[in-house]
């Protein structure tokens, strides 16, 4: 079982933060279907900037525990105020974004755009550390650059300065999201530790999540962009690891299920004018397998009401079913 401090994992596949994404209600789907820990979306560290409407849903906490809230900056005094206020609204852990490779953020010397500077890192983790009574844990990438692969220095760095668990994304900083993720580092940066390494990249199945964990020797699999559209991953990773058996495939009747309570609970979080914008991506990320043509998505888009794209989809899934019955026959 994994520990984070004195948090006991249930599982050892869990959600990585992504900006966008990992709002409240996908965070609940996931963690219903077996996610280990969830992360919020990431915040960033001027606190100044937090009285908004998009960092109040942000800081949104979920029913389960331990609640992790990411942020991310190049500030040590700033981070570790953002880690402070963090805590005091709640957070039983704080995640340093160190991996996040968007033009964005690395343009504010931040995310994964610290790995050039060890010495800043250093400054960041034990300023945050320090600041707070909550485990503190980082999430990084393999390195900078092809040719600067430090990803093993900065998570000893990160070891000795407090850090309770490290999540590696297998690509560098200039890789993007580009080409597949390499597991070599991430499997020299768990022989060089002693705390926790969550595996990252690449992982879609749960086949994969054995694959990598074999092959790094990782404590657990970090799923990102697998689980979008899928939050029923984690069920299917946690079956595979228990019992060596893949679960059964997933039904288009759970699909709609899923799908259906997800739209509803973006509406009710967002509202129902960017709840509707939200769940765009969202239920094109579900029906994906189903129905990689965009002639439904381009219909669901244009929809402007959160009961027409329920009954959309119910309509989605009875032609889907119709379309089946008459192959059969």
């Amino acid at each position: 079982m994994i520990q984070i401090g004195p948090h006991k994992l249930p599982a050892r596949a869990v959600l990585a933060p992504m900006a966008g994404i990992t709002d409240l209600p996908f965070r609940r789907l996931c963690r219903e279907f077996g996610a280990g820990l969830t992360v919020s979306e990431m915040l960033i560290s001027d606190t100044s900037l937090w009285d908004t409407r998009k960092s109040h849903l942000r800081l949104a906490h979920d029913d389960n525990t331990p609640r992790a809230v990411q942020i991310a900056g190049a500030d040590p005094l700033m981070m570790a105020d953002a880690a402070k206020r963090c805590a005091d609204l709640g957070a039983d852990i704080i995640d340093i974004n160190m991996g996040c490779p968007a033009k964005k953020v690395c343009k504010k010397a931040a995310g994964s755009a610290l790995l050039k500077e060890p010495d800043l890192v250093k400054d960041i983790v034990s300023a945050v550390v320090n600041a707070v009574d909550i485990p503190v844990t980082l999430k990084i990438r393999t390195g900078w650059s092809r040719e600067q692969r430090n990803g093993t220095d900065i998570a000893k760095l990160a070891q000795d300065c407090g850090i309770r668990s490290l999540a590696v994304h297998g690509r560098t900083r200039e890789c993007r999201f580009l080409g597949a993720a390499e597991y070599d580092t991430i499997a020299a940066i768990k022989q060089a530790i002693e705390i926790p390494v969550f595996a990252n990249g690449d992982i879609c199945s749960a086949q994969d999540a054995k694959r990598v964990l074999d092959y790094t020797g990782a404590d657990g699999v970090m799923i990102g962009r697998g689980a979008q559209g899928k939050p029923w991953l984690f069920r299917e990773i946690n079956t595979y690891l228990a019992t060596g058996e893949l679960a059964p495939a997933v039904k288009p009747a759970e699909i709609k299920q899923v799908l259906l309570r997800h739209l509803s609970a973006l509406h009710r979080f967002y509202g129902e004018h960017n709840g509707l914008r939200i769940a765009r991506k969202h239920c094109a990320w579900y029906l994906q397998e189903l129905d990689p043509s965009t002639g439904f998505r381009g219909l669901f888009n244009r929809l402007e009401s959160a009961s027409a794209q329920q009954d959309a989809v119910h309509r989605y899934f009875e032609q889907h079913e119709q379309n089946l019955q008459e192959a059969a026959a």
